[in-house]
């Protein structure tokens, strides 16, 4: 591999952290040299480690046990590459581990020197894993993209599982998992790498419907709950959930925990007022668990969690729905409106088989075909419109609020909260309107209803911010802009920020 590029930006970045430290400390840098610093470190460290991750690559291959002695661990006195690669970084296993990794994607193949030279030629193989690989890998080179953020997606999203599905083109998995990869890259400055590698997870699972299942049952078959008593007599407790049981964990604890819900788990005849609440979120999250372990299905919810009840909510591309004796549930209705079924209760009518995955309203994860019949056998379907025809969930000013079906369908369409950086899901947000009720006789429509959570909210109306509606000319759907006020103090006006959905629906499906 070339490594003039991550040279230049590393001798350029560290070129620019000197000049800006000469004889200065950080505590005394003004707020933009501050961010400029820290900007200027990371595009250093970016560089470092695209160069430490292709240094550990050919360590670990002189150092392979075909070598036996003559290896360049076993020459140094250790028994492999990653003890010797731990002793002079002091990373941790895993860390080392994954930079070796990285390096073997980087430089696919390494041909041996022969002559014991230090000297080896690398060879990269073209098209070594594909144009989606080779897409990554440059961005990793060229500085696009951090070391963490490339093997989020790189571990999130996988390989295409192109001998599961022989009856498919072999390139078609190839050319969907580098439009993933495009779109991933394109979105990885904003949302923290622990949700880059959640989203990285989606478009695999929507692209994967078969593997899907094969990895629920794989951690349905690894659940389990362990208890124990330490030396001080105290009881803990350790569970490894399946991904059913962590949705309702998670919905049950979303209730109990979102902002303004009002008292929590307090006798009715005695209401305390939620700012008296001295409790951390361990022990309200401890306290709801053992409430509802305790009264179990005689519990009155509306005690414990308010106006919004606990529960599952999976959504379903309708297309993936077939009624019996109906032909499918996809079927445009009236208008050739697109249609989502929110598996969220109520009754549904015929037998429903699902083909393809659904994925949880709260954070996008996919569940398989055998969960999501379950929840319709006893939960039912709430169909959602979508689409620029119809448009039977606008209420213009008729009603202040949002009414049910608004939210569900915002919640379809964006996923959770918009803030830029939020990773905060949909039952935690509540609805703004881009345009204001009362000042810009805003309408309650499902186009100018974004949701926020708490602090993206306040936070927008304290700042004198403003969210846009425009039609995207690429893509020909409307996207959202936040639209910041000057500067008080300058005048400067920054540029609008777009503002991306969560929702597992913006990545191609199988």
């Amino acid at each position: 591999m070339d490594v003039s590029e991550p040279v230049d930006r590393l001798r350029v970045a560290t070129a620019r952290v000197a000049e800006l430290l000469v004889g200065r400390g950080v505590e005394v840098l003004d707020d933009p040299e501050l961010v400029g610093l820290m900007s200027d470190i990371t595009a250093a460290r970016n560089a470092l480690d695209v160069l430490a991750a292709c240094a550990a690559r050919v360590i670990d291959e002189r150092s392979s046990r075909e070598r036996g002695g003559a290896g360049l661990a076993q020459k140094t006195g250790h028994r492999n590459a990653t003890e010797l690669l731990q002793s002079l970084t002091g990373l941790p296993r895993k860390e080392v581990i994954r930079s070796v990794k990285t390096g073997g994607d980087l430089l696919p193949a390494v041909r041996p020197d022969g002559g014991g030279s230090p000297a080896v030629s690398v060879v990269v193989t073209k098209d070594a894993g594909g144009a989606w690989l080779d897409r990554m890998s440059g961005a990793l080179r060229d500085g696009v993209l951090g070391h963490a953020q490339f093997q989020a997606i790189r571990v999130g999203l996988g390989e295409p599982p192109v001998q599961r599905y022989p009856e498919l083109d072999p390139g078609l998995l190839p050319r969907a998992w580098e439009a993933a990869v495009e779109r991933l890259i394109d979105e990885a400055p904003h949302p923290p790498v622990e949700e880059l590698k959640a989203s990285a997870r989606i478009a695999r699972d929507r692209l994967d419907p078969v593997g899907v299942t094969l990895r629920f049952e794989e951690r349905f078959a690894a659940r389990s709950f362990r208890s124990w008593i330490d030396e001080r007599g105290q009881r803990h407790g350790r569970f490894v959930f399946d991904d059913d049981a962590a949705a309702w964990v998670d919905a049950v604890l979303q209730a109990a925990l979102r902002p303004r819900r009002g008292p929590r788990f307090v006798d009715p005849d005695a209401l305390v007022a939620e700012t008296s609440d001295e409790r951390s979120g361990e022990q309200i999250a401890y306290d709801t668990l053992m409430a509802v372990l305790r009264t179990g299905a005689a519990a009155d919810p509306a005690q414990a969690f308010g106006d919004r009840q606990p529960g599952v909510r999976i959504v379903v591309e309708a297309s993936a729905r077939e009624t019996a004796g109906s032909g499918s549930a996809g079927e445009s209705t009236g208008g050739g409106v697109p249609r989502l079924a929110a598996v969220v209760g109520g009754a549904t009518s015929g037998e429903t088989a699902v083909r393809g995955v659904g994925h949880l309203e709260d954070g996008g994860e996919a569940l398989p075909v055998g969960v999501v019949e379950s929840y319709l056998c006893d939960a039912g379907a709430v169909p959602v419109a979508l689409g620029d025809a119809g448009r039977p969930l606008d209420v213009g000013r008729h009603q202040r609020l949002f009414i049910r079906a608004q939210r569900i369908a915002i919640a379809v369409r964006d996923g959770g909260c918009v803030g830029i950086g939020c990773r905060a899901p949909i039952s935690q947000c509540e609805m703004h309107h881009i345009d204001h009720w009362a000042a810009d006789r805003g309408r309650t429509d499902v186009d100018d209803g974004v949701p926020l959570c708490r602090n993206h909210h306040l936070g927008l109306h304290n700042r004198g911010e403003k969210i846009v509606r425009e039609r995207d000319p690429v893509t020909g759907r409307d996207a959202y802009w936040l639209h910041a006020p000057p500067d008080p103090l300058t005048g400067e006006v920054r540029p609008p920020a777009l503002l991306r959905s969560r929702s597992p629906r913006r990545f191609g499906a199988a």
